[in-house]
């Protein structure tokens, strides 16, 4: 999936804790059922089933039947634009916490 063809923003899919956890849930296996998706968390089938849309409207998840079950894996290409942000402001605080150090060392010379 392209990213221009994305319904929901990386970010805002990424925001809720039950999304990051069902992401890291499938980022340790291949594929994954909704029900022992399910069992990871305090909550029915149908709201697991709601998390899991939205990752797959942001392009973070896919999906395929196979008889009467629905598997779940991983894509975490999308997941390249947020490290792309992070990377960003890495460098700026990087930068930033360089010329205060510099700056406290002048200053206790």
């Amino acid at each position: 999936m392209a990213d221009h063809d994305r319904e929901r923003d990386v970010f805002d899919a990424v925001a809720d804790p039950t999304r990051r956890r069902l992401i890291q849930l499938l980022s340790e296996a291949e594929e994954l059922p909704l029900h022992e998706l399910t069992v990871h968390f305090p909550m029915g089938r149908t709201a697991v089933s709601k998390h899991l849309a939205i990752l797959k409207e942001a392009g973070l998840v896919q999906d395929r039947k196979v008889g009467r079950e629905t598997r779940y894996r991983l894509n975490a290409s999308p997941l390249r634009e947020i490290q792309d942000w992070v990377s960003f402001y890495s460098k700026f605080w990087s930068a930033s916490l360089l010329r205060l150090r510099q700056l406290l060392e002048e200053e206790g010379e």
